[in-house]
């Protein structure tokens, strides 16, 4: 083996020891792990960084990003509490998040698209006394399968559909992938709901304060005082504090005027805000 092949290697083993060791975040250690191989002399120095100029990088990039914007905006813990309100069983609440995610991975990277859902996964599994993990495993299953039915909805899709632009000429349409990804997303969400019984449940042992002062249900109301962190900002600010353990049902302001719980509405000084959790 040549000296550049060995100093490849060295690099790549410690680039996956570490992920393993997992100290470091993991953008920290591609970034790390490209500068040694720039050091070493396994890169060269003027193509370091001409990777960002691939449309794929640009493309999902921008798929995190947009993935990213709607889990802090709120929208889908609203839109859940508003329009779905009703919904108890584990069946339901389990077909309603794997459908959920499966739709979202379509249009959004499905990692995101999983990380968007997770806090609400958590707060239906309170509300039920299950175990999160009979949510959480046939939602990762949903992602995968919801991105198969878009050319963005998974990485490996935009790559495929580059690679075939650069062989015939024509890359892959935006929903080229459906007929197939939907079949397979169909399937796989119908079998999810009717055989989650078949997830290990897997209980956390918590006999500690947290677990002894924990309260199914309660209502409660907080006002929002000049010092406050999200005085003068959007609800979603509040939302994303809660992460999805509890539900904002009102704002009232000064004069009794009752204001919707829209993720854009502006919080003001002396706003009460009308709290539902459990």
């Amino acid at each position: 083996m040549t000296l550049p092949q060995t100093l490849s290697f060295a690099v790549i083993i410690l680039m996956m020891a570490a992920f393993i060791w997992g100290r470091l975040r993991y953008d920290l250690v591609a970034a790390l792990s490209l500068l040694a191989a720039v050091a070493v002399g396994v890169v060269p120095f003027e193509e370091a960084f001409s990777g960002f100029s691939d449309d794929i990088v640009i493309i999902v990039g921008s798929a995190l990003l947009v993935s990213a914007g709607v889990a802090r905006s709120g929208i889908m813990e609203f839109a859940l509490q508003r329009y779905a309100p009703g919904v108890t069983s584990v069946r339901a609440q389990l077909a309603l998040l794997v459908v959920t995610v499966a739709i979202l991975s379509a249009f959004v990277k499905n990692i995101g698209a999983l990380a968007i859902m997770i806090p609400i996964a958590f707060q239906f599994a309170r509300r039920s006394g299950v175990s999160p993990s009979t949510f959480l495993m046939p939602m990762a299953f949903a992602s995968l399968l919801g991105g198969l039915m878009t050319q963005i909805g998974t990485s490996p899709n935009v790559v495929v559909s580059r690679l075939r632009e650069e062989l015939t000429g024509t890359s892959f349409t935006m929903f080229d992938f459906t007929p197939v990804g939907l079949a397979l997303t169909a399937a796989g969400c119908v079998f999810l709901t009717l055989f989650y019984f078949l997830v290990p449940a897997r209980e956390r042992n918590d006999n500690g304060l947290n677990a002894a002062l924990a309260i199914e249900n309660y209502s409660a109301e907080a006002r929002i005082t000049a010092t406050s962190t999200v005085a003068g900002k959007p609800l979603s600010a509040l939302l994303r504090i809660s992460a999805g353990e509890a539900a904002i049902t009102a704002i009232l302001r000064a004069g009794g005027l009752r204001i919707a719980p829209l993720p854009d509405a502006i919080l003001h000084e002396d706003d009460i805000v009308l709290i539902e959790g459990g």
